[in-house]
């Protein structure tokens, strides 16, 4: 099991990125309006929820470094993991079940050109919502657990670069040990000069 502990985070933090991503191009609300629009207004993830395409690319990049990093970046990314999950299982889940004016303000603002939190309220008339806000929901759980996992287990993962730490570590004691080996003839040279009644040191 925890020889599969790094792909199993892996995977979890980066199919939350994917679901997330491909969440916030869908339809999350649909806004109708007392005056200035015949159809209601459809209200994408990424613009009900400003930050969720960028934690979601977020997620995926860090799902995708924890494949090389090291023992203290793990932990690191683990946190990380947990504070993009948690936002977005908390936002996703605030417009899913709030349908809130403020998740549709930019929309209705480059409809009909008004601003302010009090103008868009009076020209909303009502806001429906879909299943997408779930989804993503479902995206930020996936990344949680895979930042929990990561946290767990990270300890025990197999470093990915060691046979090449090893390798490296083989040849620089194997070049260190050229001048110490000639080294040592030197001084065995010297000592069998002297045991024959040479003095090197008197030439």
């Amino acid at each position: 099991m925890i020889a599969r502990a790094r792909v199993l985070a892996v995977l979890a933090i980066v199919l939350g990125g994917a679901i997330a991503i491909v969440s916030s191009t869908q339809t999350w609300l649909e806004v109708t309006l007392r005056a200035g629009a015949t159809e209601p207004l459809p209200v994408s993830g990424a613009a009900a929820m400003p930050l969720l395409a960028p934690l979601s690319l977020a997620a995926l990049a860090l799902g995708l470094a924890l494949t090389v990093v090291g023992r203290v970046l793990r932990y690191g990314f683990g946190i990380l993991a947990l504070v993009i999950g948690a936002a977005l299982l908390i936002g996703a889940v605030r417009v899913g079940t709030q349908h809130p004016v403020d998740a549709v303000a930019s929309v209705v603002t480059t409809s009909t050109g008004l601003s302010g939190a009090k103008a868009i309220g009076d020209l909303v008339e009502g806001i429906t919502g879909s299943a997408w806000p779930f989804a993503a929901a479902v995206a930020g759980l996936l990344i949680l657990a895979g930042g929990v996992f990561t946290l767990v287990t990270a300890h025990r993962w197999r470093a990915g670069g060691r046979r090449y730490e090893r390798e490296g570590a083989s040849e620089h004691a194997s070049a260190g040990a050229r001048p110490h080996d000639a080294t040592r003839d030197r001084a065995i040279d010297s000592w069998d000069d002297l045991s024959h009644g040479d003095d090197p040191t008197a030439r």
